[in-house]
């Protein structure tokens, strides 16, 4: 039984229909050659057996016609076969519509044909017409089995006019086959419309399947750029990155090419999501990257790596000069003033370069290369451009010395402390010393407290240096005079650790010394690295009784508001603003404002550094009181300490 779903089964989607034309026209393209073939070997057969019963014009002449149509159509089809593929769907729709009414023309011009060869000749002649007539219809069907339209067109215009002239010619046999041609025509339509169903059928399930394969090849393209993207700034990550540096050096290595890795770093973008919050900071980072593809060229390839942190690739390295030039123009275009409605903030952005070959033989090594010239640049050319060197090879090798020394060290043994005098220039006594650390290696000789305090912080060893230090701070305080108060300096590291907040505690819990006697000195940077996470570190130090200094105030980029939060006892001025303060205005307006600052949110103001009496003497002047430096003390051995104002 013919269900109405099945006769309308091609009202389909747009997509699903163009695709199951698209389907028939290539399995009926398939199939012409065979109708045409069916269409003149039957003509030319039948018209062979009438060609001395019927007139010439009939016989031979309508025939020919019909059969060099036919030939011509083949032809035709032959030259336009291998551009079938590139027609549109529009036009794919078009030609199967002249398919169907070119059907319909030949089955209309072939079925005439034959009613009127059906006269002449014998019964033998007549019962050929039938059997043409009835054996090529079905041949032309199966041809059209993928085209339920023409298919059913064609069955009309042949069988209706077929069965009606034999039925009215009252021969028993000729009546016979036009009731046997309908029965099978029936039968024929039937596996028509059943084999068309289940054609449709498929072609909408590999239609389905391929959108399906389309889709899941569609959210894999989309993941896998996910994953290799910064959604806030729309540059490539930091996976894809390295991926891009890895593909980079081999090409390079492979064709002896020079090229660059760069790192760029933000400088006082902390400060920015400190003031402003996050948001701000987002705002940031996307201006950060629209100005850098702005300045950016074709041998350029630039990348998020994380947080402020950016990253380049720069083919085509003739000269360390390019590379000069080209972290200027980055340098000068994030130094312009970011503004979103409300604010508005100043940054500047330091470059660090890596040049393959000379800088290192591995992507790896010149990534790292690059961060140490990015490293380089923000401790001596912030805001600038440092491309590494061999001198800055040589640095390395020493700091690797000097951390491998160090992680090898009898710390009890091999580490001292010095202190040095912090003055009360108006009662003429000592408030208290700062403890600094001195290291005498066996193998490297005495080593700088600023070479090895700083290899110790990027090696994390830090912790390990301060709860030494401190255990041999509060050793001596132990011995001394309980009136005696020593000022101890911990790193960004130390109050960025929540363990390393926890042991400092214990150590100082544990020695029995009180607590008020300690001051923790920590720098301005070191706070604003992680203002929140250094909060919370001093503010359980200040509940334990310590008291809390902010050294070398004046070099960050912290606020009043984060000062104002903070919980302070002193403030100590940096030594750079009393290099020249004997002479320079502008410094001694500066440290006068920190000591109007300090009296507001009643801190101890200490100015450190302090070498001459000139210097001495104007700081008095300005409001500062107390004091620390050479002119007062050197650095040595509590129990050389003798000092007298």
């Amino acid at each position: 039984m013919i269900r109405p779903q099945d006769l309308a089964s091609f009202r389909t989607v747009p997509a699903v229909k163009a695709a199951l034309s698209r389907s028939q026209f290539d399995a009926f393209s398939r199939q012409l050659p065979l109708l045409y073939v069916i269409l003149v070997v039957n003509s030319v057969a039948v018209a062979a057996t009438h060609v001395a019963v019927a007139p010439a014009w009939l016989a031979i002449w309508v025939p020919l016609a019909m059969c060099t149509a036919c030939a011509i159509r083949l032809v035709v089809w032959v030259r336009r076969r291998n551009f079938l593929a590139s027609l549109t769907d529009e036009q794919v729709a078009s030609r199967l519509k002249t398919t169907i009414w070119l059907i319909a023309l030949l089955g209309v011009i072939f079925t005439g044909w034959g009613l009127l060869l059906f006269p002449y000749g014998d019964p033998y002649a007549r019962a050929h017409v039938a059997f043409y007539m009835s054996i090529t219809v079905i041949g032309c069907i199966f041809c059209l089995m993928h085209m339920r339209k023409a298919a059913l067109l064609l069955t009309a215009i042949v069988i209706v006019p077929f069965s009606l002239f034999f039925s009215l010619t009252h021969n028993a046999v000729l009546v016979a086959i036009a009731i046997n041609m309908l029965l099978v025509a029936v039968a024929m339509i039937f596996v028509l419309v059943t084999y068309y169903r289940d054609f449709a059928n498929l072609v909408g399930s590999k239609h389905a399947l391929q959108a399906k394969q389309a889709e899941l090849q569609r959210l894999s393209d989309e993941n896998s750029r996910l994953a290799n993207l910064d959604i806030l700034t729309g540059l490539p990550n930091r996976r894809r990155f390295l991926a891009d540096l890895d593909a980079l050096f081999e090409t390079a290595q492979a064709g002896q090419a020079r090229f660059a890795v760069g790192v760029i770093d933000l400088d006082g973008f902390k400060q920015v999501n400190d003031l402003y919050g996050h948001g701000a900071g987002d705002r940031v980072l996307e201006e950060v990257g629209r100005r850098l593809l702005d300045v950016s060229g074709p041998h350029i390839q630039l990348a998020r790596l994380g947080g402020d942190e950016f990253g380049l690739l720069v083919t085509d390295v003739r000269e360390p000069q390019d590379l000069r030039d080209i972290g200027a123009a980055i340098c000068e275009t994030l130094r312009a003033p970011y503004a979103w409605p409300g604010a508005t903030a100043r940054l500047s952005g330091s470059l660090g370069f890596a040049i393959y070959p000379d800088a290192g033989r591995s992507p790896a090594q010149l990534f790292e290369r690059a961060d140490y010239a990015l490293y380089f640049a923000k401790e001596h050319r912030r805001g600038g451009t440092t491309i590494f060197s061999a001198e800055h090879e040589k640095q390395i090798r020493e700091l690797g010395q000097v951390e491998q020394a160090l992680r090898h060290a009898d710390l009890e043994r091999e580490m001292t402390l010095h202190f040095q005098p912090i003055v009360d220039t108006v009662r003429e006594h000592v408030v208290s010393y700062e403890a600094l650390a001195r290291w005498a290696s066996p193998t490297l000789g005495d080593v700088p407290p600023a070479l090895f305090i700083k290899v110790a912080e990027r090696s994390d060893f830090i912790h390990t240096v301060t709860a030494a230090l401190l255990r041999k701070v509060l050793a001596t305080m132990r011995e001394c005079d309980p009136a005696v108060r020593v000022a101890f300096n911990l790193s960004a590291r130390d109050i960025g650790s929540v363990d390393a907040v926890a042991n400092i505690t214990g150590i100082v819990r544990e020695s029995g010394v009180a607590p008020d006697r300690l001051t923790f000195e920590v720098t301005e940077t070191a706070v604003i690295q992680d203002f929140e996470q250094a909060f919370a570190s001093l503010d359980a130090f200040k509940q334990l009784g310590v008291h809390i200094s902010l050294d070398d105030f004046g070099t960050g980029y912290s606020s009043l508001t984060c000062i104002h939060r903070l919980p302070l006892d002193k403030i100590k001025i940096d030594r750079g603003f009393l290099d020249r303060i004997d002479a320079d205005p502008a410094a001694q307006d500066i440290v006068r404002s920190i000591v109007d600052l300090c009296r507001s949110l009643e801190l101890t103001c200490v100015a450190e550094g302090v070498q001459t009496e000139a210097q001495a003497s104007v700081l008095r002047g300005l409001g500062c009181t107390v004091m620390q430096g050479f002119y007062f003390g050197m650095p040595m051995p509590f129990e050389e300490q003798s000092f007298a104002v």
